[in-house]
């Protein structure tokens, strides 16, 4: 008797868990008391949903509770029962109701469930009422002062878009806001990419300050994104601004970038620039993409230097394989057929009829070089009408 005494406190000490579960052998028709139950619903401390903390002792997974209990907002959809059901009001009322009667904590597929069923505006406001009073409960019971995790902040902002509440998906871009979000560069990109299919260059300028206003990091992505815009609404000043702005803060432009950024410069005839950019991107990058390769064989011809737009055109021919080289021969066509036109229109009246005349000459002196090095330049120069 007294050695197993001894052998129930020495268990209790050093495992508790050990100890409820020795107790429940001993007791099995003992049960948690009801003000218990609740109690270690309000003393959840965990914001990943598997330790809770009672009495200033941790024990992972549930011993009497259901799972809805600690339900963790995790990182990827959980699939809920009924999912095509449910519509995004009932859903909301099932959440509140969980929060403000039962005072527990709502399994996470119902929220995964409403974000997912947002359609409209009056859906997403349902659904940031939701995220508010979630938020709420969380830091009032369970002591989470977490936001989300980032994963349903991105999913938020994605139905902010497909709902056309863009001034919510703003929302989750704030530093402070009372939803829960966080606001990270992949939303805000998100809502950058809806601005690029809109081509709607003031909802860029707008998600722009707010990702300065509230401090998101500004990433190669976001700089793709941003000069695409530019580029679509042939805003040179514009693409100008941000792109000093992404080399202030240090963001390491992708090739796509300096694909466009450099296209946009060639396209303007606009030399001083486009070997500006040239000089940044060959700071990061070694070789030529097709794209870039072929901007700078236009800004060599501007130059009148046919021979030299000819050896850049060798070395990315040598540098591509024979997969590529449809690609390049396309890209060769349209700096005859398309490209002239374009830095023609960007000229001043007076200084056409010159540039007409260079380009004429030039062009086929490259073309003529491009065939004494045995490069196919199969082109139609029969379209080489420049005028």
């Amino acid at each position: 008797m007294q050695f197993a005494a001894v052998t129930r406190r020495t268990i209790r000490v050093l495992n508790p868990r050990a100890a409820i579960l020795h107790f429940i052998a001993e007791n099995p028709h003992s049960h948690p008391s009801p003000s218990f139950q609740q109690s270690r619903n309000f003393h959840h401390f965990s914001s990943s949903g598997r330790d809770c903390g009672i009495s200033g002792i941790n024990f992972s997974g549930d011993l009497w509770y259901s799972k809805s209990h600690t339900a963790s907002f995790c990182s990827v959809p959980v699939a809920a029962d009924g999912d095509n059901i449910d519509a995004v009001k009932e859903l909301h009322d099932k959440i509140l109701e969980s929060i403000k009667v039962k005072r527990s904590c709502p399994p996470n597929a119902w929220l995964w469930s409403m974000v997912k069923k947002c359609k409209g505006p009056d859906d997403i406001k349902l659904l940031f009422d939701v995220l508010e009073q979630l938020r709420t409960f969380r830091l009032s019971y369970l002591r989470i002062h977490d936001n989300f995790n980032i994963t349903l902040c991105l999913e938020v902002t994605k139905a902010c878009i497909r709902s056309s509440a863009l001034d919510f998906g703003k929302k989750a871009l704030r530093k402070h806001n009372v939803y829960g979000l966080t606001p990270t560069d992949g939303s805000a990109n998100q809502l950058l990419s809806y601005a690029k299919e809109q081509k709607d260059v003031n909802l860029m300028k707008d998600i722009m300050s707010h990702m300065k206003k509230n401090d998101i990091p500004l990433q190669p992505a976001t700089a793709d994104i941003i000069c695409g815009i530019c580029y679509d609404a042939d805003n040179w000043e514009l693409i100008c601004k941000y792109a000093r702005r992404f080399n202030k803060d240090g963001v390491k432009l992708r090739k796509t970038t300096f694909d466009i950024w450099l296209g946009f410069a060639s396209r303007r005839g606009d030399l001083e620039s486009l070997w500006k950019i040239e000089k940044l991107r060959s700071e990061l990058y070694n070789r030529h993409t097709i794209r870039s390769g072929f901007s700078c064989c236009k800004g060599f011809l501007l130059e009148r230097k046919p021979d030299d737009a000819a050896a850049i055109l060798q070395e990315i021919t040598q540098n591509f394989p024979d997969s590529k080289q449809e690609d390049i021969l396309a890209e060769l066509n349209k700096l005859v057929n398309e490209w002239p036109a374009e830095v023609i229109k960007a000229r001043k009246k007076q200084d056409r009829k010159a540039l007409i005349t260079a380009l004429k000459a030039d062009i086929l002196a490259m073309i003529n070089s491009l065939s004494s090095m045995g490069i196919n330049s199969k082109v139609n120069l029969d379209n080489l009408n420049i005028s």
